[in-house]
């Protein structure tokens, strides 16, 4: 076996530094380790193990912060180590051997060993995981111990994705001494350790005070959550909130522009804002209705007027950070003409009604209300529900009830989700799928060809309406450093961040 970490797709061409030891994050010297932080969010948990639960809220509090993972994703994209130190591929980029982290413990003190890991991996691979997790392993032959430290994964076909995949709550580490329920007490080995959750307002985290790296620089972590964007505009003003994750009223900016009081911190994410059809329903099931709805958004003026000309059309479901980005968002310009032409084509000329449900946070909510108004002037009547978030996992993603929706996928490489059995839109296309598994079986090359070609044929065949790209728009009291100002994954990651004294 030689040592070699070229062939992990795109992502390890990136890093530089990976003999980095996973402890390695150098502690400010201006720290107050004993602060409060109260961090103000939309999308509140449906559970706390983001193995077994669907949505990005759980991996958005726990990931990094509470789970870590055997490596992880910096601000720049690239994969650092975390509970493993180093890592070898073997030359036909079937076997990965992974050297632990000797020190790591978890909260309750048991060692992140080897067993652990594999525990731990098994349990993702397994029935109790979620559709999207298990995927993501599919791969995977085997996971074994070969050393109290030491654990080798056997892939069944290389994949330019598997290590990417578990820097994500795929590849969290749970503590397999624990006796409880993992989605009402998270165990894991990180900074902070799961203090208590009340739901539909509060997650506190404290910190961790075994924690084996550099220790939690704030105790306790309150992620308040708000279902209105402008409570949580008015917390931060009078002073409750420390910071605002992401602002979901990106209109409300201004209000922040005092630099004395506030740091305003701009960057990207990799969230899609999809309006997905359900490829059940009979009209969308029709290539011409798709593409008719496709023509009748204007996706410039919805991004003005819900989302305050913040966001980028992008027309795909790829980020311009990825390496495969082509820029699709004029396949289908805002033609209302050619949309009432492809619904006659289509025998939908009139009386074609739809229902739009979305989940109650503040970019679909706003999106959805422009969109029915756009839809109307072509003949679609599209009759708006607004669900909260769990129910709208339940009926939406999980039981696919519903004829649109718009939600952000802000999963890293997320195009994969379309390929996913039994996906929520309803989507299967064997050519698509082929593009996908010759991506990441492929060279590096054939990596970025395969996906680019999937891209384009997700949009000529209208499988969604992918609206704009969310910007990432954090805002803090000004000593709080250490910002994250691109989400390159699916954690708010506190590790990064210090208080100034």
């Amino acid at each position: 076996m030689r040592r070699t970490r070229s062939w992990v797709g795109i992502v390890l061409a990136l890093v530089t530094t990976l003999t980095l030891a996973a402890c390695t994050r150098p502690t400010p010297p201006d720290v107050d380790a004993g602060r409060e932080l109260n961090v103000g969010a939309t999308a509140e948990p449906d559970g706390l193990d983001p193995i077994t639960v669907s949505g990005a809220g759980t991996s958005f509090v726990l990931l990094y912060n509470v789970y870590e993972t055997l490596v992880k994703i910096d601000s720049e994209g690239a994969i650092r180590p975390l509970l493993a130190t180093d890592w070898t591929i073997s030359d036909d980029r079937l076997t990965y051997t992974f050297t632990l982290e000797s020190r790591a413990r978890f909260a309750s003190g048991a060692p992140v060993n080897a067993d652990a890991v594999v525990k731990s991996f098994d349990r993702a691979r397994g029935e109790g995981a979620t559709d999207q997790i298990r995927a993501q392993w599919a791969a995977v032959e085997s996971v074994e111990a070969t050393g109290d430290h030491t654990v080798e994964v056997k892939l069944s076909t290389p994949s330019n994705m598997w290590l990417y995949n578990i820097t994500g709550p795929a590849g969290l580490i749970s503590d397999p001494t624990a006796t409880g329920d993992l989605n009402a007490t998270p165990a894991g080995s990180g900074p902070y350790k799961f203090k208590r959750w009340d739901q539909g307002s509060l997650v506190q985290l404290e910190a961790n005070s075994g924690y084996w790296g550099t220790p939690a620089r704030f105790s306790p972590v309150n992620f308040r959550f708000y279902t209105d964007p402008n409570t949580m505009t008015t917390a931060m003003l009078s002073g409750q909130l420390d910071i605002i994750s992401n602002l979901t009223t990106p209109q409300a900016i201004d209000q922040f522009s005092d630099t004395s009081k506030y740091t305003i911190h701009e960057g990207t994410t990799q969230g899609e804002v999809v309006l997905g059809f359900n490829h059940a329903t009979p009209a969308l099931a029709d290539l011409l209705v798709r593409q008719a709805i496709n023509h009748a958004i204007d996706r410039e003026a919805l991004v003005k007027s819900a989302w305050g000309g913040k966001g980028q059309l992008i027309g795909s479901m790829v980020p311009p950070t990825d390496p495969w980005y082509e820029d699709l968002s004029q396949a289908y310009p805002f033609d209302q003409a050619k949309a009432k032409q492809l619904l006659s084509e289509a025998g939908k000329a009139s009386g074609l009604n739809l229902r739009l449900r979305v989940p109650n946070l503040p970019y679909a909510t706003a999106s959805a209300r422009v969109i029915a108004a756009q839809l109307a002037e072509v003949g679609i009547t599209a009759k708006v529900e607004e669900l909260e978030f769990p129910t709208w996992l339940d009926q939406v993603y999980a039981k696919h009830d519903y004829d649109m929706t718009i939600v952000a996928h802000v999963e890293p490489r997320d195009i994969v989700a379309f390929g996913v059995e039994g996906n929520y839109w309803g989507f299967n296309n064997p050519e698509f799928n082929a593009l996908l598994a010759s991506a990441d079986e492929g060279t590096q090359e054939e990596q970025v060809s395969d996906l680019k070609a999937a891209a384009r044929l997700l949009s000529d065949q209208a499988a969604a309406d992918w609206l704009f790209l969310l910007p990432n728009i954090i805002v803090t009291t000004p000593e709080i450093s250490g910002v994250q100002e691109n989400a390159t994954s699916l954690s708010f990651d506190l590790t990064t961040l210090a208080a100034r004294s």
